[in-house]
């Protein structure tokens, strides 16, 4: 976990400035220690002191929206997994009188009778949905409080029971909310979006958060669902065989426990999956946060084109990470010990300094270059290279009869009647040998190579780039094409693409076959984007990344 992105754990209750500036600004989470044990509704409600007798009297005559879930103790937000079912509020009261009786003395399942009578004889209609398995039922964002939509309030009574807290005074509210069970609860894995200020009344809540950038290993609910703040992976019988990202979900989240008077800041986006003890009771405010109350709606198009576009580029980044110095090295000795019949060569250390040096720079580029001037790692890059193509090649031929080719490099282009061989679109570097081998080169040391393929090897270089080149590999190919560009002239620069796709026997048709590997590549990074991120299936077998 980013240092960055820890909770702030706060023992005094932060000024309006304060907040704003060193906890909603940088959209952190923090828990805020007694932020709330002032309230009215921290002596009045406890269950333990009379509070569910105070609740019954004060709001026991209005009818709340209760969560109905065969599910329970795990409540889905899925409108599949659960039903909203009306409940007078002080049948949900005794509902949790009968569950503290039973705390107490130790008793196991409600009786018939006390079913039967819960609720009186003039509510036995209402308690039918519920009547068999109290457990089953949630008051899970009740409103008290709702700037939006004053008709949904269904709790308003208790609102002089609760004071806002002062560092909320000058925010955009748009709901307070009463969540309160009456046996241990789980709360499905969500974001809100909105800022959101949990307050714990009585009971005590335990809250496991996520930031945004886990969404991929919480596998989103699709962005056009009823539920699409809310993640798929299941919290009972889970299987990583289907959601095998959310293996390392732990790796990135964090545990905070709260007690009666705690308060937690859950910035909006960041998921959160929280669980209740018994009769838990707690409060929460929602607001607007800056970030989007200060985005125009005719700028939407444009943000959302930067978002996906920088997210499309660090999933690139992700698949092509930079090679390091050591693994530059190995790869070096790797190359002398093949080419001295597996003895290391003695002069191993003056060839890795002699690596590092930026020998392009203020030299003029030559145009060809033979073989018995490569550096060992190049000839046996080259080598490999050649291999490939020839194997490849020969492969096809098997396939392909009508396709004569012969070892020899004059002979080795295809003759395209129709029928192109068929390349693998490799998207991950491990799964592409050409992209592996390039990807590991120096820039200076890839320039040789390519050169030397096209003083001596030019149509093995032409099967190479129209015909195994994959997405990744175009990928790779370009970015050390950029790597290059930034160490040599510009009058270098031309010489060399010069001398590169006059190789070709249709230059065109090289430079579209990297353009279009390229933005393959790019695509598919996209397309796992928008599936790691927003929930979007394009069907088919997806790469494993």
């Amino acid at each position: 976990m980013e240092e960055s992105l820890r909770i702030r754990r706060l023992e005094e209750v932060p000024s309006a400035i304060d907040f704003t500036a060193r906890i909603e600004s940088r959209n952190i989470p923090a828990v805020i220690k007694g932020c709330v044990k002032d309230w009215e509704a921290v002596s009045r409600w406890n269950p333990s002191n009379g509070g569910l007798e105070y609740l019954q009297e004060r709001a026991g005559l209005c009818v709340v929206e209760a969560m109905l879930s065969s599910f329970a103790p795990v409540f889905y937000g899925d409108l599949r997994s659960h039903e909203r079912v009306p409940l007078p509020f002080s049948a949900f009261i005794r509902l949790c009188k009968q569950r503290m009786h039973h705390a107490e003395d130790g008793s196991g399942a409600y009786s018939e009778s006390e079913r039967t009578g819960l609720l009186g004889p003039e509510s036995e209609h209402d308690c039918k949905p519920y009547e068999d398995a109290p457990q089953q039922i949630y008051l899970a964002q009740v409103p008290i409080i709702s700037t939006e939509n004053e008709e949904r309030v269904q709790l308003e009574t208790l609102r002089e029971d609760i004071q806002m807290p002062a560092f909320l005074e000058d925010k955009s509210l748009i709901s307070v909310n009463l969540w309160m069970n009456n046996a241990q609860a789980r709360s499905s894995t969500h974001y809100d979006p909105h800022h959101n200020l949990l307050c714990i009344v009585s009971g005590c809540k335990q809250v496991v958060l996520w930031p945004p950038s886990a969404t991929p290993v919480l596998y989103p609910m699709p962005i056009y669902g009823e539920a699409s703040n809310h993640s798929s992976v299941p919290l009972d019988n889970l299987d990583f065989s289907n959601y095998p990202r959310a293996e390392s979900s732990m790796e990135y989240s964090q545990k905070v426990i709260l007690h009666a008077g705690d308060a937690l800041f859950i910035p909006e986006g960041w998921f959160h999956q929280v669980d209740s003890d018994d009769l838990t009771i707690a409060v929460n405010f929602w607001w607007q946060s800056n970030i989007m109350s200060c985005i125009s709606e005719h700028m939407d198009a444009y943000y959302l084109r930067i978002l996906l576009r920088r997210m499309t580029v660090r999933e690139m980044n992700q698949v092509l990470p930079k090679a390091s110095s050591v693994e530059m090295a190995n790869t070096k000795r790797h190359a002398c010990k093949l080419l001295n019949n597996g003895q290391v060569d003695q002069n191993d250390k003056d060839l890795d300094q002699a690596s590092e040096r930026k020998d392009l720079e203020g030299k003029e580029l030559k145009q060809e270059t033979t073989l018995h001037e490569l550096e060992p790692v190049a000839v046996h890059a080259l080598h490999e290279l050649v291999s490939l193509v020839h194997s490849h090649v020969n492969a096809s031929e098997q396939r392909q009869p009508e396709q004569s080719t012969s070892t020899t490099d004059s002979a080795l282009s295809v003759k395209d009647k129709g029928n192109k061989v068929v390349r693998v679109h490799a998207f991950r570097l491990e799964d592409d040998p050409v992209a592996n081998i390039i990807w590991t080169l120096p820039p200076c040391t890839l320039q040789r190579v390519l050169l030397a393929m096209v003083k001596s090897f030019p149509r093995t270089l032409e099967a190479l780039i129209l015909h195994m080149l994959t997405p990744v590999g175009a990928e790779v190919l370009t970015r050390k094409f950029e790597e290059m560009d930034d160490l040599i002239t510009k009058e270098d620069r031309n010489r060399f693409y010069q001398v590169f796709y006059e190789s070709f026997n249709d230059q065109f048709a090289a430079m579209d076959a990297i353009l279009n590997g390229k933005e393959l590549f790019a695509l598919q990074a996209y397309k796992n984007v928008l599936d790691k991120n927003v929930g979007v299936d394009w069907g088919g077998p997806k790469p494993v990344v």
